[in-house]
């Protein structure tokens, strides 16, 4: 079976080297969650702000279990709002069927339900803010076959939960809701030392001043901001971050 989750290198932003996955609150209820979702053949949302690390807890949690139980995950993700029609297309796709797609929206249903009855298989459906009540309805309407072994993990940004919520058919199915929120500062100053070498030796002050003038809780900011203090540091020949350091970083975020 060939996974279909991107590879481990893609999961910090600019595929920044030497970052490590540090195990946040939020990862260890995503994995617990996610697991739980998965064993019931449920659906759940997982939803927050851009950059606090939703696809990275999401493909962290179902690479383990890939791994450890076998579990078939299908992803699918949108950059637009989509129709049911495409919604087709792209389960056709992600389940490997073969052939031609049918013609007949029909035939095409029949098609994915019998793979869907087939065997237990996880669909990731990313950018879940683009859909609409249409495309929310096909795969409601694909987990509720009686013989579908499917679970669906939907994932998106705030306005998945917006989205997911005005259609009551399908939020009154979803098993579990996590929002993934910005890191508190106490988080900060526990995970960031972990995430990068060059945070380890680094004042926890000064990582409190980064957070507070730049980086705000937010994983992707902090992705950012580790990748040109790396460059500062090579170029002024010094071994750990500070405030001057962290201010010619700013510079390059707007910050």
């Amino acid at each position: 079976m060939t996974s279909q989750l991107p590879p481990r290198e893609t999961d910090h932003y600019t595929q920044l080297a030497d970052a490590a996955v540090v195990t946040t609150r939020a990862l260890l209820a995503a994995r617990e969650n996610i697991a739980d979702t998965i064993e019931a053949r449920a659906m759940m949302c997982l939803h927050g702000p851009a950059g606090v690390g939703k696809t990275l807890a999401a493909n962290v949690c179902l690479r383990e279990l890939e791994r450890t139980r076998g579990e078939e995950v299908c992803r699918i993700a949108f950059r637009a709002r989509p129709t049911a029609r495409a919604v087709r297309h792209e389960l056709f796709a992600a389940l490997g069927l073969p052939g031609e797609p049918p013609r007949h929206p029909s035939e095409f249903d029949r098609l994915i339900l019998d793979s869907l009855a087939a065997q237990p298989r996880t669909l990731v459906v990313d950018e879940a803010q683009w859909l609409n009540r249409e495309t929310f309805e096909y795969f409601r309407y694909t987990w509720d076959h009686p013989y579908s072994q499917i679970a669906i993990i939907f994932a998106g940004g705030e306005g998945a939960h917006t989205v997911l919520r005005k259609e009551p058919m399908l939020s009154s199915r979803i098993f579990i809701w996590q929002h993934i929120t910005k890191l508190t500062l106490e988080e900060v100053q526990q995970v960031i030392p972990l995430y990068h070498p060059v945070w380890a030796r680094t004042d926890p002050a000064d990582i409190a001043f980064a957070d507070r003038h730049a980086a705000h809780g937010n994983f992707r900011n902090w992705a950012r901001l580790t990748a040109h203090t790396v460059t500062a540091l090579k170029r002024t020949g010094r071994d750990h971050p500070d405030q001057e350091v962290l201010r010619w970083a700013f510079s390059k975020l707007g910050s």
